[in-house]
């Protein structure tokens, strides 16, 4: 099953190389675009992906989504980075991950223009290109700390610069990628440290956490016991170094 997934994960990368020039449609709310390969590349991989596992959910960002249930349910977003995708800043990634009883049990992101390919399984580790990856064991004070802005929900603002200034002068820098899916792999190979974003949805995640986890990191979905998939929420995830100041940051209690 994961070799599949990673196959069809390599597919919808190359789609995504070959229809740079496509229409672009606003969606609802600030700032939020759909193109036709975003589309195309979901069409593909539900027709695949749904084929693999008959039985099978199928829960992504270009459609209307019925709630999460415990049915194996393939999570996607066809392309993160959609906006990246469309300014041709070759920041965008494939991300498909399998839930089982609503927590993820197989993840794959894919980034087409490094070539890079990261993929999870629980309790098997995670790798990129078929290299076992571990997070980093970089102290808070010289971390690496990515984020997200959550550019959708005008309320969440402050709260999102508020933290930003708090790691960056704690910490050592930060980056904003534009792909949720793209930093928390980064996270999970040692590129980075931290990463934080106060909304994002379950396609963004799904994936990466387990992969993130697997590494030997930390997922969090904030507000929550456990990570959470079932809506829009916001999440933290970094090395276990990192964990106490990135916790008392974003004010999310120790388990």
């Amino acid at each position: 099953m994961l070799n599949q997934v990673i196959e069809l994960a390599r597919a919808a990368g190359q789609m995504m190389l070959q229809y740079r020039n496509t229409a672009i449609h606003q969606k609802e709310g600030h700032f939020n675009f759909v193109t036709d390969t975003d589309v195309a590349v979901q069409s593909f991989l539900k027709k695949e992906l749904l084929g693999l596992l008959p039985g099978s959910r199928f829960f992504a960002e270009e459609q209307e989504n019925e709630p999460l249930t415990d049915a194996p349910t393939f999570v996607v977003d066809p392309i993160d980075g959609t906006l990246n995708f469309m300014r041709r800043r070759n920041m965008s990634a494939v991300s498909i991950g399998l839930l089982k009883n609503k927590m993820p049990v197989i993840g794959v992101i894919y980034n087409p223009y490094a070539d890079e390919m990261f993929f999870a399984e629980i309790g098997h580790g995670a790798y990129m290109n078929g290299q076992r990856i571990q997070v980093s064991q970089t102290p808070f004070e010289n971390a690496m700390v990515c984020f997200g802005t959550s550019p959708y929900d005008a309320d969440l603002v402050n709260r999102s610069m508020k933290a930003a200034r708090e790691f960056l002068l704690q910490a050592g820098d930060l980056r904003r990628s534009g792909s949720a899916a793209i930093d928390l792999c980064e996270i999970a190979c040692g590129r980075a440290d931290v990463f934080f974003e106060m909304r994002l949805r379950p396609w963004d995640v799904a994936a990466g956490s387990l992969i993130v986890q697997e590494a030997g990191g930390v997922f969090i979905s904030l507000g929550h016991a456990h990570p959470y998939f079932d809506d829009a929420n916001g999440i933290l995830a970094c090395s276990k170094a990192c964990e106490a100041q990135a916790r008392q940051i974003l004010e999310v209690e120790a388990p």
